[in-house]
């Protein structure tokens, strides 16, 4: 394929499209092939550069989903890219190649895997068969366990280290460095202070000569530093990702398109007005 991050130009909303019936906010459940156009149109108007399309919830706690009940749930919107091309590039969550596979067929360009290739040992090099992208997170443990009881002596030396370990297993595996996002993983395996030094921490993460993607869209973090509830949560979600944006951010995963881009524009027009 042609280079599969020529969407990425810094800041840039990555917007989400939940096909799950348990995700954080907004979760559409299985979508039928207009109504995953429909969703899809709507966010490349609102200002998304690219849409994370997701079968599994990896939401503290969550179970693993199978990658036939993943397969199943995508269905309308895979069987959508068949109809019609889709009007914004594609990237599929998911950490199994099976489930990749099928997405990259249909014309996605990025692989968003939680587990950075450790899940299952044929996603890298599929991702490099295929000549697509891949974003790295860095998760402690899993969505079963990664809340219970996450402690870091530095929590940014430790998870720059390891996103770099798993940068150049990546590359290792055949998939070109410059075709790699790197994500810090908020909420993955984190208290809220280890969040917040994330987020101050981003320039060092940066240092790996990769795009950070940062996915702090409605996250329980506000809740507790807050007080909010998950959908009174769009103004903590803007402020942060704007403090990640201009401390190095290139990407903001977001569920709240519309805001979120038109928070980056006019953060990049005071930016302009000041060069």
């Amino acid at each position: 394929m042609d280079d599969p991050l020529a969407w990425l130009r810094p800041p840039c909303v990555m917007g989400v499209l939940n096909v799950t019936p348990d995700s954080l906010w907004g979760g559409a459940g299985v979508l039928d092939p207009e109504d995953a156009l429909a969703r899809l149109d709507r966010m490349a108007e609102d200002g998304a550069a690219i849409c994370d399309v997701g079968a599994e919830s990896t939401r503290p706690g969550a179970e693993p989903v199978p990658a036939g009940v993943q397969l199943e749930r995508l269905s309308g919107v895979l069987r959508a890219l068949r109809v019609a091309p889709a009007p914004l590039p594609l990237s599929i969550d998911t950490s199994l190649a099976a489930v990749a596979e099928a997405a990259l067929d249909a014309g996605a360009v990025l692989v968003n895997d939680v587990t950075a290739g450790r899940a299952d040992p044929r996603l890298l090099p599929l991702v490099a068969e295929r000549g697509a992208a891949v974003c790295l997170v860095h998760m402690r443990g899993d969505p079963r366990t990664m809340q219970r009881d996450p402690r870091y002596a530095d929590v940014v030396a430790e998870v720059r280290d390891h996103l770099a370990g798993r940068l150049e297993a990546a590359v290792g595996a055949g998939v070109p460095e410059e075709r790699v996002v790197l994500d810090p993983g908020f909420g993955f395996g984190k208290r809220l202070e280890h969040n917040l030094a994330l987020l101050a921490g981003i320039p060092r993460l940066a240092e790996l000569g990769r795009p950070v993607l940062v996915g702090v869209s409605r996250k329980s973090m506000f809740r507790l530093l807050l007080g909010r509830e998950v959908e009174d949560r769009v103004p903590a979600s803007l402020a942060a990702g704007l403090a990640a944006v201009a401390r190095g951010a290139a990407v903001l995963r977001a569920h709240d398109v519309r805001e979120t881009a038109d928070a980056l524009r006019v953060w990049a027009a005071v930016e302009a007005a000041a060069t």
